[in-house]
């Protein structure tokens, strides 16, 4: 999800409505031709092998059965927050990295691993083709979880920041092709939780990816790293809005978001002085459904 800073302002006001990311309204749609159900993406997060896999902690579908959507957690005494970061990679962009762009950021996985901080990685199935060593370092160390971006990173609205946009009857096989690319990259156990591009989404792309069963996950802090190359603003931004139960976007991108690896050295330690502990968003939406 890459969002320019510029959009910021609207993104944030947007955030008020339906869920922390503007929802950018297309026309309505007639739902998409019926199709066989897949295999629902209940699959446990990556452990020892020694230790016995659980199912992760999921939201009911929505109304209409609609794919269920989750923006922060609990707002309890408990100062839990979780650091979120997109790995964007479009479908096109394999000349771009060919020419030595990179969409990777080492740097920063190795600071979260210093900091012994656990992330959320949402990963595009195009990123883990293109960097499938680092995919599956990032998904078979505990410290992590990696859950699906899309495969494409198409809009799955019309009016996403100018993403190209994938049709309604091709939604559900783009999460699909991207929990593929995981696997053969090597990590087993990805997460059933879908970022939506942008974050951008409406009743029409909840009801295509209902059959994936699959939480999407939002947020309720907007880091402003896309694009930025001032990290103390960075780590400004996220530190003014962060609260009890926060889910950050940020990225794991270093051609797009060059300042993300120094902001967070510095939003780490300031969280924890404030009496933070940083969390997977499964441990965030675990505690949303135990209180409900």
């Amino acid at each position: 999800m890459i969002v320019p800073v510029r959009r910021l302002a609207v993104l944030g006001m947007l955030a008020a409505a339906l869920t922390a990311c503007g929802t950018a309204q297309a026309p309505p749609a007639s739902r998409p031709a019926a199709r066989p159900a897949p295999a629902r993406h209940t699959v446990a997060p990556a452990q020892p092998q020694s230790q016995p896999q659980s199912q992760p902690p999921s939201l009911a579908p929505g109304p209409a059965g609609l794919t269920p959507v989750f923006s922060h957690g609990p707002r309890t005494p408990d100062r839990t927050v979780a650091l979120t970061f997109d790995a964007d990679m479009t479908a096109d962009q394999g000349a771009r990295a060919a020419r030595g762009e990179h969409f990777d950021n080492p740097a920063l996985i190795a600071t979260l691993r210093a900091l012994k901080v656990p992330a959320t990685v949402f990963m595009t199935g195009r990123w883990a083709e293109q960097y499938p060593v680092q995919a599956r370092g990032i998904g078979r160390d505990p410290l992590f979880e990696v859950a699906n971006h899309s495969y494409s990173h198409y809009a799955f609205t019309g009016d996403c920041y100018g993403l190209p946009t994938v049709s309604p009857d091709r939604m559900l096989a783009d999460v699909e092709r991207a929990y593929t690319a995981f696997r053969k990259a090597g990590v087993e156990h990805p997460m059933p939780y879908f970022r939506f591009p942008g974050g951008c989404h409406d009743k029409r792309a909840l009801e295509a990816l209902s059959p994936a069963g699959v939480t999407a996950v939002q947020w309720d802090v907007i880091s402003g790293d896309a694009f930025a190359t001032d990290a103390d603003a960075v780590a400004r931004q996220v530190l003014d809005g962060v609260r009890p139960g926060s889910v950050v976007v940020m990225h794991c991108t270093r051609s797009a978001a060059p300042a993300t690896e120094r902001a967070v050295r510095t939003i780490v330690p300031e969280l924890r002085r404030r009496g933070f502990r940083f969390v997977k968003v499964s441990e965030l939406i675990g505690a949303a459904t135990a209180r409900r």
